[in-house]
Formats: structure tokens, sequence, C-alpha cells
């Protein structure tokens, strides 16, 4: 298998956002390889557009991208206070490379983060990969519940 680059962008992950870069800072479509990559691979994204993922990157404190060649195979991002919470958010591998290890890698990557490392607690919501959070050491929080406001449907 060809080699797997993991990129940690700048917060907002401006590079991605205005240039598409990817690996070494290198122009490489990137914004338009990560709506491919949710289109193909995430479902709960796949009617996300590239306006859209610019103002998603930006509201990231920590964006973490995978790429096996000039292919983007791997996603997460991460918001958080820096102190007490955050949240991770959109964590995708490409289906033909998962159970490879990608995506712990992309977990990993964003759990040693700065700004993410030394919280409280760290957040997720998955809707049917709990067994792999739950080998990361993620637990289901029993005392929490789940609310949810739907603005765009209202």
């Amino acid at each position: 298998m060809t080699r797997i680059r993991l990129v940690e962008h700048a917060a907002g992950a401006p590079g991605m956002r205005w240039f598409g870069m990817g690996p070494d800072l290198k122009p490489s479509r990137g914004l338009l390889k990560l709506h491919r990559l949710f289109h193909k691979h995430a479902f709960w994204a796949q009617q996300r557009d590239t306006s859209e993922l610019k103002k998603m990157l930006a509201g990231s404190n920590v964006v973490i991208s995978l790429w096996r060649g000039k292919r983007l195979v791997g996603f997460g991002r991460a918001t958080s206070d820096g102190i007490y919470r955050a949240v991770l958010w959109d964590v995708v591998v490409a289906g033909d490379l998962q159970g490879h290890g990608l995506g712990r890698q992309v977990i990993e990557a964003l759990l040693v983060a700065p700004g993410i490392r030394n919280v409280e607690r760290v957040y997720l919501m998955t809707t049917n990969s709990r067994g792999f959070y739950e080998q990361m050491g993620f637990e289901r929080a029993s005392n929490q519940q789940l609310l949810l406001l739907n603005l765009k449907n209202s």
C-alpha cells in the first residue's frame, strides 16, 4: 500500500479552504476531494456543498486529513473551548481502506492536538461506529441525554 500521510492543518484549515492544499502545502484540490470523500463514504454528509464545507472548516479548531498520494482517504475535525470540552466531528475513512488503522490515526491525532489534549472531556456522536470508538476508550454517557433542535427543518 502507498504510504499514508497525515496532515494537521492550521486552525480553520485556511490552506485547504482557500487554496485546496494537501500534503507538503501543495495545491491538491483538497476541498473538492473532501466533498467527494463525504459524498462517497459518509451518509450523514452527502448533501454538503463546498461553500458549507468552507464554513465548517473555518469554525474548526483542529482539522486532520489523511492522504494516499494525491487521494484524500481520511478526515476528522474538532471544536473546543481549549479547557473544559471538545467535540470530535466528521471522522471518515474511505470505505476501501477501513480496517487498516486509519480511523485510529485520525482520532489519535485529534486527541493530541493543541487545544484538545488538555480538556476535561471529549464528546462525539456516532450512528453506527460505537464499537470502534469504545475500542479507543470512549464510553457511553449513561448519565447524559442527546437533545436535538433541528433548525433547518423547522
